[in-house]
């Protein structure tokens, strides 16, 4: 996947201050953490960096606090859990901006690691406010994202930083997107999504680009109740966003109509229910060319509206108004009129008087043969030549 510079392009690091964003939301019990998986797989990056010689500096974020530093939502427990994972010290700094940051960084060290606190013990910091994430800018040169996971959010730490300073991938970062160029860039079919997560909120942007790429995505964790919630289903007292029901079912249209299979199926369908309507209107065609066909012709009985028409010709499919000097077509006999102005010049006639007309040309044929005359040409009135090539 082009478009992005990873740890291969970032140069001499050495000395340098590079902030590395990295997802440490893990699950933590009496202070401890019991699943280091996250913490495992930025391992790579962490050590590379510090190997060439930079000062790491991490940010992360940790729960959802809403009333500004709890500790409840400190990272100090998980900086110890990164230096076991790592094998190498950590340090913490008690604040991801101000004087508490600058000091802990200014004190670092070629190759040290320092875990700056939870960056969402700011409200600037989900709502991406330039000047907090100036605030960030200002404790390092180089900006490196391995947070795959928070990657989706425009946050100060994850999108901001990426406008103030020369940004990279991680080893993470850069290996979640080769995998996603090889499942939706050209991917061998058929491809299932996996997509877990407590909210859709936060993922509709993605399930709606995903949906259309993928043959199946299969939809786990808290999120699954409000797609079952939406489908009818009864999800009791579990976590479930009911007011996303009908994003939920917006989702759903979307990947049916991207689906071939629900294509063909959908097509059925609309052809069935789409059938009566369609005879309907066949029969109601059939029926106007009938009456059509029926109508009398040349003053057979027809009302007249004074118009322009020869020998008292029924006025047929004309308004009885007048506009300018001449008759207007009725708009909902006009589709069954191939040309008023034709129909004027050349009159249409019944059954009996074509025919009629027909054996007077035939005889004139055989006479023009009888007498050798054939190139002398049909010699009729423009009445006859018209309703003759009309029928």
């Amino acid at each position: 996947m082009a478009g992005f510079k990873t740890l291969d392009d970032i140069g001499a690091v050495s000395g340098k201050r590079v902030l590395v964003r990295v997802d440490l939301n893990v699950p933590v019990a009496d202070g401890k953490v019991t699943d280091a998986t996250r913490i495992e797989r930025i391992a790579p990056t962490i050590a590379e960096l510090s190997k060439k010689g930079a000062k790491v500096i991490l940010l992360a974020h940790f729960g959802r606090p809403k009333d500004g530093p709890s500790a409840e939502f400190s990272l100090e427990p998980i900086a110890r859990a990164a230096a076991d994972v790592l094998g190498r010290p950590v340090g913490f700094a008690a604040d991801c901006v101000g004087d508490k940051a600058a000091d802990a960084v200014a004190a670092m060290k070629d190759g040290d690691v320092l875990l700056l606190e939870n960056t969402r013990f700011y409200k600037a910091e989900e709502k991406n406010e330039p000047g907090f994430t100036e605030k960030l800018a200002a404790n390092g040169d180089i900006y490196v994202n391995d947070a795959f996971s928070a990657a989706h959010r425009a946050h100060a730490s994850t999108e901001g930083l990426a406008r103030h300073l020369p940004a990279y991938a991680g080893r993470t970062m850069q290996a979640e997107l080769d995998a996603l160029e090889k499942g939706l860039g050209n991917p061998v079919r058929p491809v299932v999504a996996i997509v877990g997560g407590a909210k859709v909120s936060s993922k509709i942007d993605l399930l709606m680009n995903l949906v259309k790429k993928v043959d199946a995505l299969v939809i786990g964790g808290g999120m699954a109740n409000t797609f079952l919630a939406a489908r009818g289903t009864d999800v009791g007292k579990s976590l479930c966003e009911h007011d996303l029901a009908g994003t939920a079912k917006q989702i759903g249209r979307a990947g049916r109509r991207h689906d071939p299979r629900c294509r063909r199926k959908d097509r059925a369908e609309r052809q069935r229910l789409d059938r009566p309507r369609r005879d309907a209107g066949l029969e109601r065609a059939a029926r106007r060319l009938r009456d059509r066909a029926l109508r009398p012709r040349h003053g057979g009985g027809g009302k007249t509206c004074g118009g322009p028409h020869q020998g008292g010709q029924a006025c047929v499919g004309r308004r009885r108004r007048r506009h300018g000097g001449r008759a207007q077509p009725c708009r909902r006999r006009r589709r069954l009129h191939l040309c008023l102005d034709r129909r004027r010049r050349f009159p249409r006639m019944d059954g009996r008087q074509a025919a009629a007309r027909r054996r007077g040309a035939e005889a004139l044929s055989r006479q023009d043969l009888a007498s050798g005359h054939s190139d002398r040409g049909l010699s009729i009135d423009s009445s006859f030549s018209g309703s003759f090539l009309w029928q």
